[in-house]
């Protein structure tokens, strides 16, 4: 099992993982071995709330498909582990974020005295533009 956050876990089952060669510069390292990791995740089939599926399904994200599925592709380093290990830290960071509630805003007003100090300040400003000016001698 693997823990999202205290009470939020899915299985391991769940997850398919895929070597792929990595892209990129490297050598014949590159064309000879399959390091990078992509990771696929099936929202629809998963064992997370319902809260969480219909979260992740709106997101915006380019890692989640149109059909519901979260693919991840890790190829920062050289091993298959670590990829492994960055993937699965990246699903579970996107799921983690599923379930954040921003703060529910509430409308403020600015105090009489902000307004009274932002209108000093304009009319100081107009003073100091209106000296810069300069005036006609025949008036």
């Amino acid at each position: 099992m693997i823990n999202i956050t205290a009470g939020i876990s899915i299985d391991e089952a769940e997850l398919d993982w895929q070597a792929i060669r990595a892209s990129g510069p490297g050598g014949q390292h590159v064309n000879k071995t399959s390091t990078a990791i992509q990771l696929i995740f099936d929202i629809r089939q998963s064992s997370l709330p319902e809260a969480y599926k219909s979260a992740l399904l709106q997101k915006a994200d380019h890692r989640i498909t149109a059909s519901g599925k979260i693919v991840i592709k890790s190829q920062q380093s050289r091993s298959q582990e670590m990829n492994r290990e960055a993937a699965l830290s990246q699903l579970i960071e996107l799921i983690k974020s599923a379930g954040f509630k921003p703060k529910k805003r509430h409308a403020t007003k600015p105090t009489y005295g902000s307004q009274q100090r932002r209108l000093e300040g304009k009319k100081q400003r107009s003073v100091t533009k209106s000296l810069r000016q300069q005036k006609n001698k025949f008036d």
